[in-house]
Order: structure tokens, then sequence, then C-alpha cells
């Protein structure tokens, strides 16, 4: 560590900093006269005591106060200057004591000095001052005729630089460990923050793999009706055209389809899942893996017309209802379930209700990760609108509502 580095303390200070250590400064200057008054006058002795030890009456003067600003006034700049401001008020206040012959001089001023170099600077420096200043305080004189009074005087003299130094290591401790909190949360705050967007991330690309099957799918079914189309044009036209309607039809659905997802597609090492794209014709089976795991689950999709709805939302419904349904059986701790589809034309929504605790999981569906921020996500990128919480007559919800896109005509 450098001189200048323990000589000047390059702590911020604002103007308000400033001006609470001029009025901590002025409070010292003020109880530095009031006690150099109170201690020599009658107020605390009698005549007889006051010549037992041979004390006499004082009237502050200007060299009194001057004695005692001495040892007050430069702790405006004790943060700034905490070793200089010490060093220089201990040492004006140990020759003042063992010249000043009437009354003791306060140490209201190597008290403060002390507090501020063990809350400002290390536990060494903190050490070493209170050290320093104990040792200075027993050595200086104290000039009475009474040895008790002296000895008092030298034993609380003592006793108020340790209570200071103590005092201000005390808040040293509790500002480090106030500052080790404030990380502490920030950097808790940051991890969430980070595995939010993890977690969002993951749903994109499997979103994506999702889309590579549908994709897939919708330019194999063009393929075939488009060569059915030119075999059939010169036999038969009606069924050609029929076979070109289906190829248009696909094409218009695959299109919507790359529209609503391109945003999240992304370029990685994985390989595309090979598996079959499950959409809510596979429903039935997350109905039976809740009656599995001992919940009585129902499915309503009697307002619910599949044809109408684009690949890519209905696709995203069952994930987000096989995500739901992990919860329940994981989580909720429910006894009854319910899966609602319904559609109208113009938009599609998906409900999942069970009558639990109340309480989502953070783990998504097979330990995935992705829960409610993956599927609000996966609402959001389908232009929709998606809400989770607790249920006024206890349990949960999931509801999610997608606008059915009505691209124009190919």
């Amino acid at each position: 560590m450098k001189a200048k580095d323990v000589l000047y303390n390059s702590v911020p200070m604002t103007v308000t900093d400033w001006l609470v250590d001029i009025v901590i400064a002025a409070g010292a200057f003020g109880f530095g006269i009031l006690q150099l008054t109170l201690s020599a006058n009658s107020l605390l002795f009698d005549e007889f005591t006051r010549r037992m030890i041979n004390v006499q009456p004082l009237i502050p003067s200007a060299i009194g106060l001057f004695y005692v600003a001495l040892t007050t006034v430069p702790l405006v700049v004790r943060r700034r200057l905490p070793w200089v401001v010490l060093a220089f008020i201990l040492v004006s206040w140990a020759v003042l004591q063992a010249q000043f012959q009437i009354v003791s001089i306060s140490p209201v001023g190597p008290m403060i000095a002390v507090f501020t170099v063990a809350f400002e600077r290390t536990r060494i420096e903190a050490l070493i001052a209170g050290s320093v200043a104990v040792v200075l305080v027993a050595l200086v004189p104290v000039h009475t005729n009474a040895q008790i009074l002296t000895q008092l005087t030298i034993v609380q003299n003592i006793a108020l630089i340790v209570a200071a130094a103590l005092a201000g290591y005390a808040f040293h401790l509790r500002q480090d460990y106030v500052r080790e909190a404030e990380e502490r949360a920030r950097a808790a705050e940051l991890s969430l923050h980070r595995e939010a967007e993890r977690r969002v991330e993951e749903e994109r690309v499997r979103i994506a793999r999702e889309v590579h099957d549908i994709t897939a799918h919708s330019l194999s079914a063009v393929s075939i009706q488009a060569a059915a189309a030119e075999r059939l044009i010169d036999k038969d036209p009606t069924a050609a055209k029929e076979s070109i309607r289906t190829v248009r039809q696909t094409a218009k659905s695959s299109l919507n389809d790359i529209r609503a997802l391109i945003g999240v597609l992304r370029a990685g090492d994985e390989r595309p899942e090979q598996q079959p794209t499950q959409g809510t014709d596979r429903l039935g089976d997350l109905v039976e893996y809740l009656k599995g795991a001992g919940i009585n689950a129902t499915l309503d999709v009697k307002g619910y017309e599949r044809s109408e709805v684009p690949a890519h939302i209905d696709v995203a419904f069952f994930g987000i209802a096989r995500e739901a349904m992990t919860n329940i059986v994981r989580h909720a701790h429910a006894k009854n379930a319910a899966i609602v589809l319904t559609s109208n034309g113009e938009e599609a929504s998906l409900t999942v209700k069970d009558d639990g605790s109340g309480t989502f999981g953070d783990q998504g569906s097979e330990g995935s990760g992705h829960g409610i921020e993956g599927m609000r996500e996966r609402v959001r990128l389908l232009g929709g609108s998606f809400e989770a919480g607790d249920l006024a007559e206890g349990g949960f919800v999931v509801w999610a509502r997608v606008p059915i896109a009505r691209g124009e005509e190919a």
C-alpha cells in the first residue's frame, strides 16, 4: 500500500457528507467548551473540594477556546485525511494536557478521530490507531493534587478511547456485511436473469426443431400432391385441380408457420429431433398420464376445430399442455385437472386447470427447465396472450389464446 493511500482517503463525499462532518466538528467543539467549563467550576465541586484538589474556577477565555479548537476543528476533514487528523489531534491534545495546569482537556476530539480511522480504514490500522491513542493517553500526565482523581481521569480517558475504537471497528464490520449482502443480492438477481434468458433460449431452440418437422412434413405433402397433379393433368383435370388446390393450401399453411416462427430459428450443432411432431390429437395421452398418476383428468375439445388451426399453433398448444400436466403431477398435488380447447375461426385458446396447491415448479416438462417463462415466450412469438396464476377457489390455471393467422391468398 502506498503512503498516499494511507494518508489520503479517496472515498467519494457529497455536500451532505461535508455538512455532516462540519456539524460533528462543531458539536465536538461545543462539548469540549462545556466540559472545560463544568469540570473546573462550582457546578461540580464545592469550595472545600476545589481547594483540596487545587482546582480553580475557570471562565473560558480566548486561549481556552483556541485550545479546544485545536483538538476538534480538524475533524471537518477527518474522512479525507483520517490519519493526519488523528495524529494532529492526538499531539495537540497531549501537549495541551501536559501543559494545561488547570483542568483536563476533553478527549472528545481524539475519540472521534480514533473512531474515524477504525471505521474508514483496515482492521490493522484500527488496532494501531487505538493502541497508539491508549498509550499516549496513559503516558500524558494529569495535573491534580488528588491521586485518586488523577487515576480516575486517566482510566476514564483510556476507556473512552477504547470504546471509540471498538465502535468504529464494529460499524466498519457492519458496513462490510451490508455491502457483501448487496453484492450477493445483485449476483442472485443477475443469476436469475441469466437463467430466465437460458430458459427462453432453450424454448426457442425447441420451437425451431418443431418448425423444422412441420415444414418438412408440409413440403413432403406439396411434393406428393404436385407429382399427382402432373400425372392427372391430362387424364383427369378435375382431380388435378384438387391436387393443385391441396398444394396451394399446404404451401400457405407452411408459409404461415415460417412467418410466425422464423424469429426463433437458430443455427446450431444439435440435429433436429427425428420423432413425429406431436399436436393436440395426442392430448389423450396426457390425460392417461394424469390418470396413471392418480389424478382425475378430463379433456374437452368439442369447441375446437383442429382443421382450421395452423399446425404450429396446434403443436404449441400441445407443448404448453404437456408442460402444465407435468407440473400438476410433480408439484401441484392436485386431485382433479381439466384441459379445454376452443376455436372460433378467429382465435384458438387452451385452458389447463387443477385444484392443487397453486404452485408451479421451476422445472418444465421432463426436467427441461422451460416452465412458465418458456410457455409465455412461445405464446408471445405466436402473437397471442398468456396468463398463469392461482385461482380464487384454489388451484392453478394456465391460459393461452392465439389468433389464427389468415394470410392473403397465395
